[in-house]
This record gives C-alpha cells, sequence and structure tokens, in this order.
C-alpha cells in the first residue's frame, strides 16, 4: 500500500474526537489472558492474567477471611460487575430482603439470585470487578467467550465473577477451584454466557471454559486443560480447547454431560472427531490475539492466521518472564504489518538539513475512534484497517498475578496491576496479604467521572497523551517503564523486609508493611499521572 501523507492541520481536527477505540462489540468489551506454566517462565513462576476491557467497575478491595456459624448463607448475587462500591454488596448480603433502590447514596442494580450454604470459614481475597486472587495463592484471570446462543439459560443461579468470587474464598489449588465451580452449576445452575476462566496456583495453570446447558435446563457445560508446564497458553474470547480425554486426569477435567449436550442439540453427531471449541463456540478458535501470542513466543511454528486452528498452548521458545507478560499487554503491534497507524506519515525537514522525509505524524495514535479512521479513510480508502489490540482505552483494569516458587509463601502471590490502557498506564504490586487496598481504588471509575477515582486520574492524563500521541508518549511511556523498573528493582527488600517483619512481629504487622508498601508505590504513580495531565494541559493551551 502506497505511504500516505496527510496534513498535520487535518489530521488534528478529526482527532478531537478522542473516544474509545471503536463502538462495535468485537473490539469494545472484549478481555485477554495469559498463562504460562511454572517450567516455561524465567525464574520458575507460574502466571496467569486478565484484561477487563469493557465499562465495568474500577473499584478494588480486600474482602476479609471469616468464620461463619452453622446455618449462615452466602447470597448469590447478579450485577455486582457495576457496583460503585463494596458497600453496595455489603447491603445487599446483609439485608433480609431484597435491596430497593432508593438508598440516598447509590442506586442499587444488583439482582438476588438465591443463596447457598456459607463455609464454615472463607479466605481473604482481592474483590476486583472479576474476582482474581486469595490468601492462599490461588489466582484467576477471565475473558468472555460467549458461545453459542442457544446454550444460554439465565434461570440459573452463577454469573461467573459469582463463581469466581466463591472458588477464591473456599479453595486453595486450581484443581479444587474448577471441580467447585463443575458442583455449583451442576447444583444450581449457570446463567451467564460463555466464559473461560484462567487458574492458577503455585503449581499449574488451568485453561477453564464455561456455558449453559440449554434453555430447557439450568445446569452447565464446561471443560478445563491444563497448560502443560512448559508452555505458554492464552484466551482472548474465543473457545478455545479442542479434542478432550476425560480420561486423562493429569490434563483434563469436564463436566459428565459434556458429550451428552452437543449432542443433544445437535452441536455435534456423535461420530465425528469432537472438539470442544467446534461444539459450543462454532467459530474459528482464534483470532490475531491468539496468534500475536503464541507466534511471538515460538516463531519458529511458522503459525499463520490464515490457519483453521492454532496448538492450543506452545512451548516458547525461550523462557518468559512476567516483564515478558506485561510487555505483550502493551502491545498494539507497532512496526508489523497490524499497526493501524503505518500510514499516517508527514512531511518533514530532517535535523539541520533542508531535506524532508516523511515520518509518522503525532497525531497517529492506535487507540482510533470510528468516526476518525473513518474520516481518514474517506480521504483514502483503507489507510487505517482496525485490527483489535492487546492494549486497548476502553480497559477498566488489568493485572498479571504472579505466584513465584522461589519465596516463602506468605509473599508468593503479587498481583502487577493498572488502571486504564495497560499500554500507557503504570503498574503497581498488589501483594495477596495485603489489608486493605489504597482508598482512591476504592473508588469506582465506570458510571460517572469521579476526580479522585484513581482510575480517573490515570485516565484523564492518558487520553490527553492521545491526542498527539508521537510527542507526548515520550515522556508517558518513560514514567511508565521507569515506574516498573522501580517496582522489579524493589521486590527483593520488600520481599526480605516483610519476611522479617513477620517472623519478628507476627501477622499483622507484616499485612500492615505490604499494605503500606502499596500505598506509597501507587501513590507516587497517581501524583506523576496529576503532573503529567496538568503539563499535557499546558501543552495545548494554544490549541491542537
Amino acid at each position: 500500500m502506497k505511504k500516505l501523507i496527510l496534513s498535520v492541520i487535518l489530521i488534528s481536527t478529526i482527532t478531537l474526537n478522542i473516544k474509545s477505540q471503536c463502538d462495535d462489540k468485537e473490539f469494545y468489551g472484549s478481555c485477554t489472558s495469559i498463562m504460562v506454566g511454572r517450567k516455561a517462565s524465567a525464574d520458575g513462576s507460574v502466571i496467569t492474567s486478565h484484561t477487563c476491557d469493557g465499562r465495568y467497575r474500577t473499584w478494588m478491595n480486600i474482602m476479609p477471611a471469616q468464620k461463619h456459624k452453622k446455618g449462615d448463607v452466602t447470597k448469590i448475587l447478579k450485577g455486582t460487575l457495576f457496583t460503585e462500591s463494596m458497600d453496595e454488596i455489603t447491603q445487599v448480603q446483609l439485608a433480609e430482603h431484597k435491596p430497593q433502590t432508593n438508598n440516598a447514596d447509590f442506586e442499587v442494580s444488583l439482582e438476588i439470585k438465591g443463596e447457598i450454604p456459607e463455609a464454615e470459614e472463607t479466605f481473604a481475597f482481592l474483590y476486583t470487578a472479576y474476582p482474581c486472587m486469595n490468601e492462599k495463592n490461588l489466582a484467576i484471570g477471565e475473558t468472555t467467550i460467549e458461545g453459542r446462543k442457544e446454550l444460554e439459560n439465565e434461570k440459573g443461579m452463577f454469573y461467573i465473577e459469582e463463581l469466581q468470587r466463591i472458588v477464591l474464598q473456599r479453595c486453595t489449588t486450581a484443581r479444587q477451584a474448577i471441580q467447585l465451580m463443575g458442583q455449583l452449576v451442576k447444583q444450581y445452575g449457570y446463567a451467564d454466557t460463555g466464559e473461560c476462566l484462567t487458574v492458577a496456583d503455585k503449581n499449574e495453570v488451568w485453561h477453564f471454559e464455561i456455558f449453559g446447558e440449554g434453555k430447557d435446563k439450568t445446569g452447565g457445560v464446561w471443560a478445563a486443560q491444563r497448560i502443560p508446564d512448559d508452555h505458554v497458553g492464552v484466551s482472548a474470547n474465543i473457545p478455545r480447547i479442542a479434542e478432550i480425554n476425560p480420561d486423562d486426569k493429569d490434563n483434563f477435567m469436564v463436566s459428565d454431560n459434556v458429550f451428552e449436550v452437543a449432542k443433544k442439540l445437535n452441536f455435534w453427531d456423535g461420530k465425528s472427531t469432537f472438539k470442544f471449541w467446534k461444539a459450543y463456540g462454532g467459530k474459528k478458535p482464534f483470532s490475531i490475539r491468539e496468534w500475536f501470542v503464541l507466534s511471538s513466543v515460538a516463531p519458529s511454528l511458522n503459525l499463520s492466521l490464515q490457519d483453521e486452528e492454532l496448538p492450543f498452548s506452545v512451548k516458547p521458545e525461550k523462557p518468559v518472564s512476567v516483564r515478558d507478560v506485561l510487555k505483550f499487554f502493551r502491545s498494539t503491534y507497532e512496526d508489523t504489518e497490524y499497526d493501524m497507524t503505518k500510514n499516517l506519515l508527514v512531511k518533514r525537514k530532517k535535523p539541520n538539513s533542508e531535506e524532508t522525509e516523511l515520518v509518522k505524524s503525532d497525531y497517529a495514535n492506535p487507540w482510533m475512534s470510528t468516526q476518525m479512521i473513518a474520516s481518514i479513510n474517506a480521504i483514502k480508502d483503507s489507510s487505517v484497517v482496525r485490527v483489535r489490540n492487546i492494549a486497548v482505552p476502553q480497559c477498566s483494569y488489568a493485572h498479571v498475578i504472579q505466584i513465584r516458587n522461589s519465596v516463602p509463601d506468605e509473599i508468593a502471590c503479587v498481583a502487577y496491576f493498572a488502571n486504564d490502557n495497560p499500554a500507557q498506564s503504570p503498574r503497581f504490586p498488589v501483594y495477596a496479604n495485603i489489608l486493605q487496598t489504597p482508598k482512591l481504588f476504592q473508588l469506582s471509575g465506570h458510571k460517572r467521572f469521579i476526580a479522585d477515582a484513581a482510575a480517573w486520574i490515570y485516565r484523564q492524563a492518558n487520553k490527553l497523551a492521545t491526542i498527539r500521541w508521537q510527542e507526548s508518549r515520550k515522556k508517558l511511556e518513560k514514567m511508565r517503564d521507569d515506574f516498573e523498573d522501580k517496582m522489579f528493582e524493589e521486590q527483593n527488600k520488600i520481599d526480605s523486609e516483610s519476611m522479617k517483619i513477620l517472623k519478628e512481629q507476627g501477622k499483622h504487622a507484616f499485612q500492615k508493611y505490604l499494605t503500606e508498601y502499596l500505598n506509597s508505590f501507587s501513590t507516587e504513580t497517581l501524583d506523576a499521572w496529576n503532573k503529567l495531565r496538568d503539563e499535557l494541559w499546558y501543552t495545548f493551551i494554544r490549541g491542537l
């Protein structure tokens, strides 16, 4: 394709609209999870991850461990993804009757789907929109995979986020979590669309896919496949599990109705080779994100986007570090044929010369809105070809969770968190054993503008930076990378000091230390992004 020369003035007028990358569902509401087995990782860690892409709640806090009396129940809810604070959920759990919607502080958006017996004792866990890790080093990533509409049955009790909550409160291993989820949906029913959970502990990571059982039954159908210890896997909104072997207990767990439901609903003829993704997903089992991750870690396989099917997982050609995974989550396919900005070039004088050269316009960014792309393509067709980047601006939050085998269990599990676009925002470390999250992270940023909400502090600077991205990114990316360097440079010291405190002063002092470290580190990032926002406003004082 010929390079397109666009004037700076023209591009500046069409970049005034800085809304989300794309409006259609394929690009807007979708998540990515990358998994790394312990023998594939650079340090023997197990890794899972999640980008919560879409307009979901951004508040997060620790739900503490609790003891319960015999006969206690826990309510199973619908709508927790869209609450504005933990108080909403707590109020409904404690209420004796159905929640009302006339509370002065917030509008209750929750529905009680039912209740189940409470466990005698529950574990503390990090309560994100999709609950993600507990104090016992169990971690979960998530991506919505939808599947066939005929499978959905809203009469079931459980949505995926409530399954995650229950297993984090009650389980210590990935296998236990998958088995418990299977038992719960068999007994109470599954109400959600197709979902994938990437469930990890310190020894292994599993890829779990679940669907409803059909309109006439409120159960569920599911399969789980272990990522081999020396492999990397990925889930990005498409069912991926292919052939299954229920007799291979080391590598598969499946619902007892997995073949029956497919035959009953005419998704499988009972004779051809059964593939889980084909029966329950019904479409090609990968797209650009899966291909990009798997082909990047195993380039010699020569995987192609034109292949009918990719391997479920691959053995990387070199060990994969947690920082490699963080880098994947920043990807916009820059400098590849799938870079959406590759044609947005302008003429500029070379430094100290009268000669000109073609360089990427300052106004080119990989998160252009539908209207912006349409305007550019109206000048020259196919100048910008949309792709679904891994890093997107509609991300509510993202985490990469590392469960380390080289340190004591008390500090083994760390989530490296970011709010908003993971290609722009800094990461901050959340240890599984903190007491609570910082106050500004307990405020949500999905329903309205709240100046003090952490998500909005990052978001304001990030959105402003995209107005003249090629110029602004130099400072933003340096800040982002400096904080990542600082996070990992300090880790050994934090590990050592926290374990010393645990030994000498006990668990509460140990947890307090990790909590204060998170507060200090995250405050530094928030201050930096506030300052960047102010600088960018000043940069644009006389226009774009």
